[in-house]
């Protein structure tokens, strides 16, 4: 038998072990595609990924699909219910958007105000009133005083509302 058969079997191992290996990581280029799809928008696109997931990551391979929450504070959301890992994506802002907030900086919130702070989550929703300590125009991140005197702080939103962040 010459070298180069006795040596091709070795070959062949050497060459698998790196498929092998990675084959137990989440495929991060699949992940971002999804992303983008779902986001609608590309990298470095308003509204899409501010930049490619980090290749240093190594994220168990999810059994099941990933869920890619669009959008909360500024990031989406991909998260493994079976194996209980998430990543948060920063996204980025849609420059008009920012051009149309800062121009109508009316707060819609006043320091003193009762407002109804909202924990989202899917389809349904739990309310409780607290009170502001700031001012705040949609889209503002503001402090708030629940009736236990618990400060919290949330997003306003359009309708007057301040929403939690973090809950899906």
């Amino acid at each position: 038998m010459t070298t180069v058969f006795r040596r091709a079997p070795l070959a062949a191992i050497l060459l698998a072990a790196p498929a092998l290996a990675a084959g137990g990581f989440q495929d991060l280029d699949a992940l971002e595609i999804q992303t983008v799809a779902t986001l609608g928008a590309g990298i470095g696109e308003p509204g899409g990924p501010a930049r490619p997931i980090d290749r240093r990551l190594k994220l168990a391979a999810c059994p099941g699909m990933v869920s890619i929450d669009p959008g909360q504070l500024g990031a989406a959301t991909l998260r493994c219910e079976a194996l209980g890992w998430r990543i948060r994506v920063p996204l980025m802002r849609d420059t008009q958007a920012a051009v149309v907030m800062a121009a109508k900086t009316e707060p819609v919130i006043r320091r003193g105000d009762q407002v109804e702070l909202v924990a989202l989550a899917g389809s349904f929703q739990v309310s409780t009133l607290a009170t502001a300590e700031q001012d705040g125009a949609p889209g503002d991140r503001i402090r708030l005083r629940t009736d236990r005197k618990t400060a919290v702080s949330g997003q306003v939103l359009a309708d007057g509302r301040v929403a939690l962040p973090g809950f899906k």
